[in-house]
């Protein structure tokens, strides 16, 4: 039943963004004020830099979308790096195949909780504001990191892109109010999808602390888990490494 459950949840995400492809990007960068392309872009700069020490030529965005991060991974990948993007949606998927960088992007559409790669092949992985599409439960979240962790060689890192909860409950009042007026308003009429940006005003709110997600991401295997909270604390980019 539960699995029942987990799979009826991932078709609704799946029909969820068949709905936004084209104007998902756009309503980001509104919704966020632009803060959402500094922080791809800053997670990315993270990302290739650490990597860099260990020479890793696998790098894996996973559920890219319309492969916004992917893109400025394969614009700091250095020659000879193979840039992977994986996503649920074929509709997401498409809109991605429309940049410019798409050329020097490998696309394959799987669902991460079960990935098409061998044990220990990845480099890298990043994750952009698509976590709490993953996040089904605590439980599925940490089987989803898990595979993250599987295909990682040793010494691979993990870098996670996500809304997060502001530290100061004042602030964090004020973030869960903003999302339920601004974000679920704003992003339906701009979409013509209610039932997409009604999902996304709830799953915010719900979505764990800084610290808490660094549990998560322990529990499915990583070690060495540092965070960085973005403007007090609405988002955070956490790393962990694949002892």
């Amino acid at each position: 039943m539960i699995k029942k459950v987990n799979e009826a949840q991932t078709d609704f995400v799946r029909k969820v963004f068949s709905e936004v492809p084209t104007t998902y990007e756009r309503i980001n960068h509104v919704l966020t004020f632009g803060f959402d392309t500094v922080w791809r872009k800053k997670a990315t700069r993270i990302a290739a830099k650490a990597v860099a020490k260990t020479g890793g030529s696998h790098w894996v965005d996973m559920c890219s979308g319309t492969g916004e991060t992917a893109a400025y991974l394969s614009r700091l990948a250095p020659a000879g790096t193979n840039v992977t993007a994986v996503d649920l949606s074929p509709e997401m998927m498409a809109e991605a195949l429309k940049k410019s960088e798409a050329k020097n992007i490998n696309f394959v559409l799987a669902d991460v909780k079960e990935l098409p790669f061998a044990d220990e092949s990845i480099d890298l992985i990043t994750i952009s504001f698509a976590t709490r599409n993953i996040n089904l439960n605590k439980e599925v979240l940490i089987k989803s990191f898990s595979e993250f962790y599987r295909v990682l060689k040793p010494g691979g890192l993990f870098v996670n892109l996500e809304t997060s909860q502001p530290p100061i409950g004042f602030i964090r009042m004020l973030f869960h109010l903003f999302i339920k007026l601004f974000v679920k308003q704003v992003g339906s009429r701009m979409s013509g999808s209610m039932s997409g940006y009604l999902y996304l005003s709830k799953t915010i709110p719900k979505f764990y602390t800084a610290h808490e997600l660094v549990d998560i991401m322990q529990q499915a295997g990583f070690s060495d888990v540092i965070f960085k909270r973005l403007l007090f604390g609405v988002a955070a980019i956490h790393q962990g490494a694949k002892s």
